[in-house]
């Protein structure tokens, strides 16, 4: 990527990625697609990598919707066996790069050896100020929203705030899932699909949207560089007037 397109200051601080195209790059190829996701696997490790290199601050992976669970059931054992197999191997040597790991979703569906691993990996990686990679397992933008709104509604009648448009702007982000982490700047979505299917849907209003034909497992460092080059020749207006205009 030409260093020069987009300085620093312009650069994405926080990056969201709908990591899609595992089991159709398998099927391209005439294997299973639970060696697609495998194969997933390693582009995520190349990614945080390449990410942390090119001096993002925030790296959000979307690993697995509230929607995946209704996949077959031998997919989702794969899937979960890939779980706990990065998170066991992969915790300390995030550690080591001074890497911080976030977890957002509902945890309660998966096992409590999963949740173990994750409530480790957060810990032990908790003072870490490296890049900050949250990934996302089995969330739902909307099931986040309804649930942030159920909890502000609870605080204002705990507090006698008046649920009104004003303080929701104020308060309402503090009930998210992504509370304390800014907003991404881009959001990628790879495999040749143009939709954001219910991820980040609060955080990214404003995001700029960039697609992929590129499969998950093929994603590397020059995948991210040109992506990055593209968000850098956007004019970013936030509804106000352009330099163009």
């Amino acid at each position: 990527m030409d260093k020069t397109a987009c300085s620093r200051k312009d650069a994405p601080s926080h990056i969201a990625i709908i990591m899609d195209g595992n089991g159709r790059w398998a099927q391209a190829r005439g294997l299973p697609r639970t060696v697609g996701h495998k194969h997933g696997a390693e582009a995520v490790k190349r990614t945080v990598k390449a990410a942390a290199e090119l001096g993002v601050d925030y790296l959000t992976l979307f690993g697995f919707s509230s929607e995946n669970w209704s996949r077959p059931v031998s997919e989702i054992s794969e899937l979960m066996k890939l779980l706990k197999l990065y998170l066991k191997s992969e915790t300390a040597e995030l550690h080591r790069n001074n890497i911080k790991l976030k977890i957002i979703g509902d945890r309660s569906h998966f096992d409590e050896e999963v949740i173990s691993l994750m409530d480790n990996a957060e810990t032990l990686t908790a003072d870490n100020d490296g890049i900050q990679v949250n990934m996302a397992l089995n969330y739902g933008a909307r099931q986040e929203i309804l649930q942030a709104a159920a909890d502000w509604a609870a605080m204002c009648h705990r507090k006698g705030i008046a649920p009104d448009a004003e303080n929701a702007e104020l308060y309402f982000s503090d009930f998210l899932m992504t509370k304390d982490i800014p907003d991404p700047d881009l959001l990628i979505r790879t495999g040749g699909e143009k939709r954001v299917s219910n991820f980040l849907l609060w955080q990214c209003a404003y995001a700029e949207l960039y697609f992929s034909d590129v499969y998950w497992p093929d994603f590397n460092q020059e995948s991210l560089e040109h992506a990055i080059a593209d968000y850098c020749k956007r004019d970013r207006r936030f509804g106000k007037i352009g330099v163009s205009d």
